[in-house]
């Protein structure tokens, strides 16, 4: 027995969390499950405030080095944040599926990390039914109101006001896409969940009310939107202190507001934030025409029916084979993400990559090898010249034969596979030949994100990926949530300057193209179909996402990393430029004197890459299954470029 004080602490979270805070001593009986692993290699309580414990606050570091993988017999759940780290297990813990658990997960993220994701985002689930054997993607992602015009993003009015609009694009309430994530999570939990709905907030209520410490990220978030939060008086209240300073690093931030709107859903389901007072309190926030400076705002025309009309759709996932032993499961369209991770891990299987994995392969992930590097970015290259061309919301502009298996079959594949030359980078790469199809490339850069991976004690698995896309979305906040600025991933022009159309470009009811890729890897059975669960993962970072996702796959299954080295393992990738990224943040990559001394950056300078070595935004969550002696365990790995924590059922250093 220890003890813990109860008095002012998180109400129903306690019992999930043992926070200690001040007040009442009462004994209770340590828990030996829902543990992080501090770097002793022992177990401590989320929110325990005792040393190792991942839930206090720290400055945003850039990089955790040391972290160890988790693993344990039954459930498992990786997310970016330690607190929902914590909800979610204990939704496990009670018996809960794996939907159940990301209920409460994406609940406590909205709160402690409104900067990524929240109730007014939006996102894409893929979720595996092991008793099924069946996996299924939803789609959550925001959609244009019916008012939107190809024009929306970049004129105030087609005919009258050829502007932009005030105070940009993204500030105003034309980003602002009808919200997915309310009723994303309330699908997925209807078709898979066990416990009761209204007992899946509790922590997400009980945190908003009695506060929460402000974490590195977020501190660091606040501080570099001030100006833009500043344009709305809910986000000055909440975010800053009344002399107009951000609140800090280590501040307890209350918003009850945050917790009556959990509550509201917690009784009336998703409905209560499209229709109602919440719903009307969006549609006011997204027509608002002035800042509390009196500076103009140009309104949204997101209307009433627009928001309840707003409906998640269940999707087929992109399947695809590696190497013909695995099955790579991914989100569609209007993620390209799904398709980008197919694209390029189908290219990269023309190579041996096994002979080409890191050298000196520590617990960071090792030191990756020039050829390794070279033939990963040149395979994305070529990935993101189609994704550019072809991919956009699939209700309005189909892909190539109407089908993705146009742009992933191995034959295509193969061929460009052979477009890449071991010795020298293609800079840019051209976008297939797939038909004639009259479209211009659109490489729209997305930003933000928050990813999360659950399996649950029945098998179920699910990886979740939700954002309110740049950070802190279009700077609108209503009853405690920030409202996204997901429209931006439009193309704002709809057409290139020779007048041919752009697939990803604004129309009525239409999603924009995101590169979100939660994903899921199954091994191959004897007959070729899906067999044994194997991994799930995704990442946070926009438009790179499909990078990092790739970037730990190939880490996994080609270079034998455990789940923790290859989250660890140095970010590398590459858009469709000349520029290959390096993420300067990993403790075995050498910026200093230009990375003269680093040989990774040298060689492949070499090859023609052109280096960057800017800090990397991923936030790689993964739980792998693995078999020894009969014995089946999860494994789990967590972003050291994050605040994240692996918990489950019991924990093995």
């Amino acid at each position: 027995m220890f003890t813990i004080r109860l008095l002012h602490c998180l109400g129903p979270v306690v019992a999930t969390l043992l926070v200690a805070c001040g007040g009442t001593d009462v004994a209770v009986a340590p828990d030996t499950s829902c543990q992080a692993l501090a770097s002793d290699g022992t177990g401590v309580v989320v929110g325990s405030n005792l040393p190792g414990d991942p839930a206090l606050p720290e400055a945003a570091s850039g990089y955790r080095a040391g972290l160890k993988v988790a693993s344990s017999r039954t459930f498992m759940v990786s997310t970016a944040n330690a607190f929902a780290s914590a909800a979610g297990c204990a939704v496990l813990k009670k018996g809960g599926s794996a939907a159940d658990a990301a209920v409460a997960v994406q609940a406590v993220l909205g709160l402690t990390v409104p900067e990524a994701t929240g109730l007014g985002s939006g996102g894409f689930i893929v979720y595996y039914d092991a008793a099924s054997k069946s996996v299924m993607a939803y789609d959550g992602r925001e959609s244009a109101p019916a008012a939107a015009t190809e024009n929306y993003l970049r004129y105030i009015d087609d005919d009258t006001d050829k502007t932009a609009p005030k105070p940009n694009a993204r500030a105003s309430g034309r980003s602002i896409g009808t919200i997915g994530v309310p009723r994303l999570i309330e699908a997925v939990q209807k078709d898979h969940g066990k416990l009761a709905w209204k007992d899946l907030f509790a922590d997400g209520i009980a945190l908003s009310t009695n506060g929460f410490k402000i974490g590195g990220r977020l501190a660091a978030a606040i501080v570099s939107n001030s100006a833009a939060l500043k344009r709305d008086a809910e986000a000055t209240a909440y975010f800053f202190n009344a002399d107009g300073t951000p609140k800090a690093l280590g501040s307890l931030l209350t918003n009850p507001a945050y917790a009556k709107s959990l509550q509201a859903m917690a009784a009336g389901g998703a409905d209560a934030i499209y229709t109602g007072q919440i719903g009307a309190d969006i549609i006011a926030k997204i027509a608002s025409t002035s800042a509390p400076d009196g500076s103009p705002t140009t309104p949204g025309k997101t209307t009433l029916v627009d928001l309840a009309a707003y409906e998640v759709k269940r999707r087929d996932p992109v399947c695809t084979t590696y190497r013909n032993a695995y099955w790579v499961c991914g989100a569609p369209p209007p993620t390209s993400g799904g398709i980008m991770v197919a694209s390029a891990l189908g290219i990269i299987e023309n190579f041996d990559m096994a002979a080409l994995k890191p050298t000196a392969i520590d617990r960071e992930g090792g030191r990756p090898t020039v050829q390794g590097v070279h033939l990963v970015t040149e395979a994305q290259r070529l990935a993101y010249a189609d994704r550019d061309k072809y991919v956009a919301d699939t209700d309005f502009v189909p892909l190539p034969g109407g089908t993705w298996n146009t742009m992933l079959n191995k034959g295509y594949l193969k061929s460009r596979a052979a477009l890449i030359v071991t010795t020298k980078s293609m800079g840019t790469a051209q976008a297939g030949n797939l038909g004639p199809i009259p479209l211009a490339a659109d490489n729209t850069v997305e930003h933000g994100t928050n990813q999360f991976t659950i399996v649950d004690g029945a098998g179920n698995v699910l990886t979740a990926t939700t954002t309110v896309e740049s950070s802190m979305g279009s700077f609108h906040m209503t009853n405690g949530f920030l409202l996204n600025n997901q429209l931006t991933d439009f193309s704002a022009a709809p057409t290139d300057a020779a007048g041919v159309l752009i697939a990803n470009r604004v129309a009525p009811k239409k999603r924009p193209r995101s590169s979100m890729a939660p994903t899921m890897v199954f091994k191959m059975a004897a007959d070729g179909s899906k067999g044994d669960f194997v991994m799930a993962t995704g990442s946070a970072g926009g438009g790179t996402i499909p990078q990092h996702v790739v970037k730990t796959i190939v880490g996994a299954l080609d270079w034998g990393l455990d789940a923790q080295q290859s989250s660890n393992l140095v970010n590398f990738g590459a858009s469709n430029s000349a520029t290959t990224s390096i993420g300067g943040e990993h403790p075995n990559v050498d910026t200093t004197n230009n990375s003269a001394g680093d040989a990774l950056i040298v060689g492949l300078r070499a090859l023609g890459h052109t280096i960057s070595t800017s800090a990397t935004a991923s936030s790689i969550n993964t739980v792998m299954r693995s078999v020894s002696n009969g014995l089946a365990t999860l494994t789990g790995g967590t972003d050291p470029r994050r605040e994240g924590v692996v918990l489950g059922d019991t924990f093995q250093p």
